[in-house]
């Protein structure tokens, strides 16, 4: 008799099928990623014919990288989803695998929508895939201290992969195998909304989550209306649930500073959901606030994620259309400009926003300004908020498209490739082309690497020039449709541009030299038969800082030698204003 009783009470003490460490602890632990693996296996099971179990990717430690894919209909590939016109909703936790509220919300909300008990019917208009956790080796990398700014869960994972690198900044240069293996997988299924589940650091306050989607105020026209509509009903629906949504990320304009208020920001491509948005879809960056108890970021994160599958298959339909006519337009070459970087404009409004008391006061330990919050006090802060945006930086577009030499063709090509951009091969040489080749006037160095890349910012311009192309060389159109993302990777001064991450700093490092016993004498030569030299010279000696510097005074003689290298300085890549002649079928 014994051994029955312990059976039936094992059986009802047994969780719940499909439910979290997360849930099973009452919010106050999360999984390791072995529990994603056993769940990834469990849900094709327990709802067959509706959710399949995808391994998109392996990770440099050797696990791996899964998602789940759920639909009602059995919509469940990138092929049967665009022969339904079926829109999708791609969302991700763990990018910061520390910040991990997405992988438990999502397993949460995807097993209720499955069963029945929350969104009903809202499978057979929209095709959910979620990633729980991106950044896989860095969730393994498990500890209690992992995030001291972080109300729970009690252990979590890492903010960064096993190589060291963040992948929120890492979607355009793409060094990550695991970011390569994501944006196939992203692409493939090319999601009408993709969102990354996040969790901030920073202040103390009362909104529990922001939610920045793009585009909204940049972008095309068409598509910002519809990303404002997108954010205004996303928001009526959270405040019901009682959460404070955000439109903005809540850090200060000044460190520390309430009074110093909040700006609405367009980041770089670097990140997550503005490289979305400039393929002309909905990119979202949910992020819940480190101060609230696990549980209610969960809560929040659910609910965020839920009324994205809600919005997206009631307007689903409305919103690829005008995707799809944003991609027409890119593909037929009339997308002449494109914004390379945002800022906010001067202006600005008050903000009622909900704090809590707080003190200012210098630190006898740090020696700078501390600031100490008092929850007990609610407190309404009227602070200055910067939301208006304007373009920084803009790039005139060739009518042709981009030359990429032989020599930089592989490299090239494998990041055009992992992006989905299109390209062709020169199959013959060309002994001269039509060609604009950029000369860097100003050149600087970034003073610490970032990300593993010394970074490289340069001033200068496009000059016509006739250059000979070799069999090999790329040829990048514009007319496609992601112009936008060819021209952030390939204009030289785009914030996130390949040169601007230091792939081709080579190309300006000077390599070859002219001792100066040969400039002296080439100097007073050149001086006495060159008036117009002499004349720069003379001007030249009146700046104080060039007159004492003995390098900068026989560089101005190097840069007038005939045995200078005249490809200093200068960025390998071209533009054309027409294709060659000789191209291989595109790619």
């Amino acid at each position: 008799m014994l051994l029955p009783a312990l059976l039936s009470l094992a059986l009802h003490q047994a969780p719940p099928p499909l439910t979290t460490v997360s849930e099973q602890s009452g919010w106050t632990r999360t999984g390791r990623y072995a529990e994603v693996e056993s769940l990834c296996r469990a849900f094709p099971k327990a709802f067959p014919g509706k959710v399949r179990c995808d391994t998109l990717g392996t990770t440099p430690e050797g696990r791996p990288m899964l998602a789940l894919v759920a639909s009602a209909d059995g919509t469940l590939t990138p092929a049967a989803a665009v022969k339904k016109n079926r829109p999708v909703v791609f969302f991700q936790g763990g990018i910061h695998a520390g910040e991990i509220d997405g992988k438990d919300a999502g397993f949460w909300l995807l097993r209720d929508v499955l069963n029945g008990t929350a969104l009903p019917g809202v499978l057979k208009g929209v095709t959910a895939v979620f990633v729980p956790v991106f950044n896989v080796d860095g969730h393994e990398r498990f500890g209690k201290n992992n995030r001291p700014n972080q109300v729970g869960p009690e252990e979590m994972g890492w903010r960064v992969t096993a190589q060291n690198l963040n992948l929120n900044r890492d979607y355009v240069k793409v060094d990550a195998p695991e970011m390569a293996a994501l944006l196939k997988y992203l692409h493939a299924w090319d999601p009408l909304v993709y969102a990354d589940l996040h969790v901030t650091d920073g202040a103390q306050f009362q909104p529990d989550v922001s939610v920045a989607i793009e585009p909204q105020k940049s972008g095309p026209e068409a598509l910002r209306t519809l990303g404002v509509k997108l954010r205004q009903e996303l928001f009526t629906e959270m405040e019901s649930e009682g959460h404070q949504p955000l439109e903005f990320y809540p850090s200060f304009r000044e460190d520390d500073d309430p009074a110093s208020g909040f700006a609405y920001g367009v980041a770089q491509p670097r990140f997550s959901h503005v490289y979305w948005s400039i393929h002309h879809r909905f990119g979202v960056l949910v992020e819940t606030h480190s101060w609230k108890p696990y549980a209610e970021r969960v809560k929040a994160t659910r609910d965020a994620v839920a009324g994205l599958l809600r919005l997206a298959a009631r307007d689903g339909a409305a919103l690829r259309a005008a995707a799809k006519a944003a991609d027409a337009e890119a593909e037929s070459g009339k997308v002449r400009e494109v914004v390379l970087a945002w800022e906010n404009t001067e202006k600005s409004r008050t903000l009622p926003f909900p704090g809590y008391a707080y003190e200012r006061a210098p630190s006898e330990v740090s020696g700078q300004t501390w600031i100490r919050y008092d929850v007990t006090k609610p407190q309404v802060w009227n602070v200055p908020y910067f939301d208006e945006i304007r373009p920084a930086l803009t790039a005139a577009l060739p009518s042709g498209g981009y030359l990429v030499p032989a020599a930089h063709a592989a490299l090239v090509a494998e990041k055009l490739t992992v992006h989905g951009l299109r390209f062709q091969r020169l199959a013959r040489d060309v002994p001269s082309a039509e060609t604009e080749q950029f000369r860097a006037t100003d050149v600087k160095w970034s003073a610490m690497s970032n990300e593993g890349h010394q970074m490289l910012g340069v001033k200068g311009a496009w000059e016509k020039n006739t250059t000979p192309l070799l069999a090999g060389t790329l040829y990048v159109p514009v007319a496609q449709p992601h112009a936008e993302l060819v021209a952030h990777l390939l204009e030289p001064n785009g914030p996130d541009s390949l040169l601007s991450w230091g792939f081709f700093n080579t190309h300006f490092e000077q390599k070859e030299y002219i001792e100066d016993y040969v400039l002296e004498p080439f100097a007073r030569e050149l001086l006495a038969k060159d008036a117009t030299v002499k004349a720069e010279w003379d001007a030249k000696l009146k700046d104080p800082a060039f007159a004492k510097d003995p390098r900068a005074r026989l560089r101005f003689f190097y840069e007038r030698h005939p045995a200078r290298d005249v490809r200093l300085r200068v960025y390998p890549i071209l533009r054309t204003q027409t294709a060659p002649a000789g191209l291989t079928a595109a790619k």
